[in-house]
């Protein structure tokens, strides 16, 4: 068994995939597509931004014989499909800028890896821009895609390549993998180039600074949701004394059954 940083933290999965071969060779496998690409940038702006907010790339290549630009993001939020089709749409108005006409011959893929996982529980999802006829056949006019991965949803039906790379992604959230599963040499070298006696001290203090900032969202959720809850209760409380004073129940016998204090009884009696 190989022990490894997770592909849950941001800092640990650029490390991972910001190495041009590596970049490549996972966009291949899932796409078909064969990048030429020399840097991949991490964190990667726009300057200006586009429109009005400033997008911001985990991780970005442009293959520039080829006319291709990719970008990898791996953050799960609850508004992560239009946050990164904003992403993706800003990446094709980026490129719209640099030609002479609407149609600039460059293809823009955007994969978001939610190792979170996802409310709809789908391992693969595709938005697909090429336009389509009423019988579902594609023109083949627009190349770009979104592609949302899910690892927690692979199973045997996820097609290959999708499968492995789902399964290896999966396996690192518990810091132990056995890499004798997995027969692609890249998924191999992401393995070993994440392995835990490999993790800098710069890169482990990310990982603490990453792990804080997601329990501090959870705590704030998990405070909200028990505060919808209690608000919830009393509502369904108050609703039932209400029904209960307007059939002329006792307050004495309407406060045993609800909970609710003679003080605020006599309070919704009145009103």
């Amino acid at each position: 068994m190989l022990k490894v940083a997770s592909l849950h933290y941001g800092v640990i999965f650029k490390k991972a995939f910001s190495k041009p071969h590596i970049f490549a060779g996972f966009v291949k496998d899932l796409t078909g597509i064969q990048l030429e690409i020399d840097t991949v940038e991490t964190e990667k702006a726009f300057d200006p931004p586009i429109g009005k907010v400033d997008s911001r790339f985990d991780l970005f290549a442009e293959d520039k014989k080829n006319r291709i630009i990719v970008d990898i993001q791996y953050k799960r939020y609850p508004d992560h499909y239009h946050r990164f089709l904003h992403y993706h749409c800003a990446a094709l108005l980026e490129l719209a800028g640099s030609f002479m006409e609407y149609r600039p011959n460059v293809r823009a893929l955007t994969i978001v890896i939610l190792t979170s996982g996802d409310h709809h529980k789908k391992d693969v999802s595709i938005i697909d821009f090429d336009p389509k006829d009423l019988h579902g056949n594609k023109l083949g006019e627009i190349p770009h895609q979104v592609l949302y991965l899910c690892p927690n949803y692979a199973d045997d039906k996820t097609p290959e390549p999708y499968k492995e790379w789902l399964y290896a992604m999966r396996d690192t959230l518990n810091e132990e993998v056995d890499e004798t599963q997995y027969a692609n040499p890249t998924i191999q070298e992401v393995l070993h180039t994440i392995e835990s006696d490999t993790i800098s001290p710069q890169e482990r203090a990310r990982m603490f600074d990453e792990y804080g900032d997601e329990q501090i969202k959870q705590d704030k959720f998990a405070k909200g949701k028990a505060e919808g809850l209690a608000e919830g209760e009393i509502k369904g409380k108050t609703e039932t004394a209400l029904a209960m004073l307007r059939k002329g129940a006792d307050l004495a016998f309407i406060q045993k059954v609800t909970g609710l204090s003679l003080e605020r009884l006599q309070q919704l009696k009145d009103s």
